[in-house]
């Protein structure tokens, strides 16, 4: 109960951001020019800080082994996200199924699956899951970019675009300064850190602001709820037997499941918003995630 109630408490934060995000809009503080500046400035300069952050620790010889496999593991089942993103949502129009395909494959697990990981599974636990989540930010900046941007002219242009991306940039940076621990300036690293940290605020706003075009009517989208199907107990459960199958403690398989169990990231309403796709569906399967995750993340953690 005390993990659920931390749990209902972050979801509680990012919908005060978002009910921010709407008033703004509302009073005409955000419009549709500030909203693609903002994105922007989420995309290329606060969420790659934060990527970069993300790596900033340290692994001891004896947990290399253990680690290693925590990364295998996570690749493949963000490979199985990804491979399952193209083949299940066939039946919906293209811009619909872009924004599902990124959302299987990319879930909130930095913002919201950090906290309850350590609420549950305390400071090893917390260690595991910052290795855990590296392949979802690798493959959110590469598969997840080009479910948006397929340009079909160049696919040499097109997987540079991907490979330089502001936030593949930091993941190169952040694997080079975890492998060599080299010493930054406490006043940069102060800088990284308070950047790094407005992202979530800021995507929250933004949902929020995008939140003024949805109707009640806009939420009987039966599938919302069969993404969240997948998302939500598909993927967790694959993850389950799939991890014990492959014998991995019971602080591992906790870790991964309910990582995997996170509901949408935010970036789904962006990159739908950066990348001309239905930003206002987007926001929708964020929020309407968040909501299903409060009753399936307490149900899946039952599990392990």
């Amino acid at each position: 109960m005390d993990s659920f109630m931390k749990m209902l408490s972050t979801q509680a934060l990012m919908l005060v951001y978002m009910l921010v995000g709407y008033y703004c809009n509302k009073k005409k503080i955000f419009d549709k020019a500030t909203e693609i500046k903002l994105t922007d400035f989420v995309l290329q300069i606060t969420m790659p800080c934060m990527v970069f952050n993300s790596f900033n620790m340290k692994l001891t010889m004896e947990f290399v082994k253990e680690a290693s496999f925590c990364l295998a593991l996570s690749f493949a089942i963000c490979g199985t996200a990804w491979l399952l993103g193209k083949f299940v949502y066939n039946r919906y129009p293209s811009d619909k199924k872009s924004i599902l395909q990124y959302a299987t494959l990319v879930n909130n697990c930095g913002f919201l699956g950090l906290p309850i990981v350590s609420s549950i599974l305390g400071e090893e636990g917390l260690v595991l899951a910052a290795i855990f989540i590296i392949p979802n930010r690798i493959f959110m900046w590469t598969a997840g970019i080009s479910i948006f941007s397929k340009e079909s002219g160049n696919k040499g242009k097109a997987l540079l675009k991907v490979l330089m991306n502001p936030c593949m940039i930091a993941v190169y940076l952040g694997m080079l300064q975890a492998a060599i621990q080299l010493p930054i300036p406490e006043f940069l690293q102060k800088s990284l850190t308070g950047l790094g940290n407005c992202t979530t605020p800021i995507s929250m706003l933004l949902i929020g602001s995008m939140l003024t075009a949805l109707t009640l009517d806009s939420f009987k989208d039966w599938s919302i709820v069969y993404y969240g199907f997948i998302r939500l107990a598909v993927l967790p459960i694959f993850a389950l037997v799939f991890m014990k199958a492959l014998g991995a403690n019971d602080i591992l398989v906790a870790c991964g499941v309910i990582l995997t169990a996170m509901p949408a990231g935010s970036t789904a309403a962006l990159m739908a918003q950066k990348y001309g796709a239905d930003a206002v569906y987007g926001t929708k399967i964020v929020l309407t995630s968040v909501l299903l995750s409060m009753i399936s993340i307490p149900l899946i953690t039952l599990l392990v």
